[in-house]
């Protein structure tokens, strides 16, 4: 199937390089580069969990100059 797509850059610069390197044409080099996306997206990859811990201060985000202020007081205690 013939279809016109207009490539980023860096796909550009990807889909060429390959291109050059195994001597084929660039549709060929764009079919592999999205081949290769194709398995890499059906991968077993877990789902992202984000990890927390306690820090012992709790504070309000919803004023930030008093945050700021509270932070400070406890760097001027931790100096001393």
């Amino acid at each position: 199937m013939r279809t016109t797509v207009r490539l980023d850059p860096e796909v550009a610069a990807a889909a060429e390089e390959l291109r050059r390197e195994r001597h084929i044409g660039l549709g060929e080099a764009v079919n592999e580069l999205a081949r290769a996306g194709l398995l890499a997206r059906d991968r077993d990859v877990p789902p992202f969990r984000q990890r927390t811990a306690p820090v012992g201060l709790k504070v309000d985000v919803a004023n930030v100059a008093e945050v700021l202020e509270l932070l400070d007081a406890d760097d001027a205690e931790g100096a001393r």
